[in-house]
């Protein structure tokens, strides 16, 4: 797909989703509740166990061609030293990634998952949003498209795990949550890679400064705010969530970068990220208040910060453990085991 105007990718932001299949979840959890045990006595893997069916259209669903998609960037607002590391680190985190690696390739081979890098110009960084917008409305539909289009691309897959590298990116991250939630600075900005106090505090300026340059984007719509703070790979993660969901495709997402980007469809559209579970809480401390505005709860909470998917690669077991009970456990009459008394 390739996006002509704002206009058009606001009209399929906001347009009626495709919604999960009622009777497969129903079906699903009649299922569950047969099962050898009492009724909810598995928490929070039955219900991972009926949303997946609901998106697959399957009361017993498997899944057996996982997707792990790394979106990658540069940011301009880098240069003001708001990461402990270099942006040049973008670019050689790729090749990493390419190489096989990183961390993500280590816990995607655990999974089953393929392992696609999607790189988005990472030797041209987007604009300063200190200074202005970071994309001017055709780069914001590019990346978006490219996206939409990546997700287009994993032909066979039946869940999608999203992540990002970007040096700078929780600084956009944290601007863009500003941007769509309101707050100050402070609620939303972290130590991201690893910033000293002084670090964190010349970041929330730059948070600051982003704010103020982009002032007249705050009223805009959500994919309008998108553009002015998010930048390429966290413009394309809202399109792979968007496309994601046109083709009820289940996504399990990463940390503060990676729920940032999708939290902008949820401000488009109620229930836009009803496909979605995210997988872990960062320790970035504005992902906590972003789970909040967008009512999710995480699967895990590891204390991770790495970004790259890998924390939505790890809560991967826990689905999958959730897929195993509801598909392989007996069924109290098959086990001869008696029902609960009236």
């Amino acid at each position: 797909m390739h996006l002509s105007s704002l206009a058009q990718a606001e009209a399929l932001a906001s347009a009626k989703l495709s919604p999960p299949d009622a009777r497969a979840a129903e079906d699903a959890r009649r299922h569950s509740a047969a099962l050898v045990k009492p009724e909810g006595a598995l928490g929070r893997l039955e219900h991972l166990a009926v949303w997946l069916a609901a998106w697959h259209g399957d009361p017993r669903p498997r899944v057996g061609s996982p997707v792990v998609l790394v979106f990658a960037a540069s940011h301009g607002v880098a240069r003001h030293g708001v990461s402990a590391y270099p942006p040049e680190v973008t670019r050689q985190m790729i090749r990493v990634f390419e190489d096989g690696g990183a961390a993500v390739n280590q816990l995607a081979r655990l999974c089953g998952a393929e392992v696609r890098i999607a790189p988005l110009t990472p030797d041209i960084p987007c604009a300063d949003i200190s200074e202005g917008p970071a994309l001017s409305e055709r780069e914001f539909l590019q990346a978006f498209s490219y996206g939409m289009n990546s997700v287009s691309e994993c032909r066979g897959c039946d869940l999608l795990i999203l992540g990002e590298m970007g040096i700078g990116n929780t600084t956009a991250a944290a601007a863009l949550c500003l941007a769509l939630f309101g707050g100050k600075p402070e609620d939303w900005t972290g130590p991201g890679t690893g910033l000293d106090r002084e670090g964190v505090l010349r970041k929330r300026r730059i948070v600051a400064a982003a704010r103020d340059a982009n002032s007249g984007f705050l009223d805009a719509s959500p994919l309008a705010r998108l553009q002015a703070f998010g930048g390429l790979e966290i413009s394309a993660i809202a399109g792979a969530v968007l496309e994601a969901r046109r083709r009820r495709l289940p996504v399990l997402l990463d940390g503060f970068a990676c729920t940032a980007a999708a939290a902008v469809l949820a401000a488009s559209s109620p229930g836009a990220l009803d496909h979605c579970v995210v997988g872990h809480l960062s320790a970035e401390p504005g992902h906590a208040l972003l789970l909040k505005k967008i009512a999710k709860s995480p699967l895990l909470r590891l204390n991770m910060r790495l970004g790259e998917a890998s924390g939505a690669a790890v809560a991967f077991h826990v689905l999958r453990s959730a897929l195993a009970c509801h598909n392989d456990m007996l069924k109290m009459d098959a086990a001869g085991v008696s029902q609960r008394k009236p």
